[in-house]
């Protein structure tokens, strides 16, 4: 029987939901699904700079782990592109280090309720605006 999976951490949730290929419809296009590990392992070393025992540090996972998620992200990303094929950013094992919430009119990300100000170009103010990122991604959770 195998091990249960550790839930991955992941520090920043993506400021989108995915991408579409230009040029070819969404209504048209398949979607691969990127689990959001895979998508903070592939931030974490190509836009962070990070090395992946540094990433798996930080991820809470193990090396060989850490490299089986992060080949999984490119091999994914690579099928989207070679394939035309959008990305949606969804499901997996995680757990975010911070509450995290999202404008429901200007998508910004807010790192937790107290640094919560008015957006710009928002008519309103308060709470109601914003949608918690773990709602949101039990209400988007979309699987393979």
């Amino acid at each position: 029987m195998a091990r249960p999976e550790k839930h991955r951490k992941v520090f920043t949730p993506p400021r989108m939901y995915g991408f579409k290929p230009f040029g070819i419809a969404i209504c048209e296009s398949e979607s691969v699904i990127l689990h959001f590990d895979e998508y903070e392992a592939f931030k974490l070393v190509n836009y962070d700079n990070l090395s992946q025992d540094e990433a798996s540090d930080l991820m809470n996972v193990s090396r060989p782990t850490f490299t089986r998620i992060y080949n999984k992200a490119l091999q994914k990303i690579a099928m989207a592109f070679t394939e035309g094929k959008a990305i949606l950013i969804s499901g997996g094992n995680i757990e975010f280090d911070k509450e995290w919430f999202r404008c429901r009119r200007c998508f910004r990300l807010i790192e937790g309720m107290e640094n919560h100000i008015k957006c710009d170009g928002c008519n309103r103010y308060g709470p109601d605006e914003l949608v918690s990122i773990k709602d949101e991604i039990s209400q988007l959770n979309i699987e393979e």
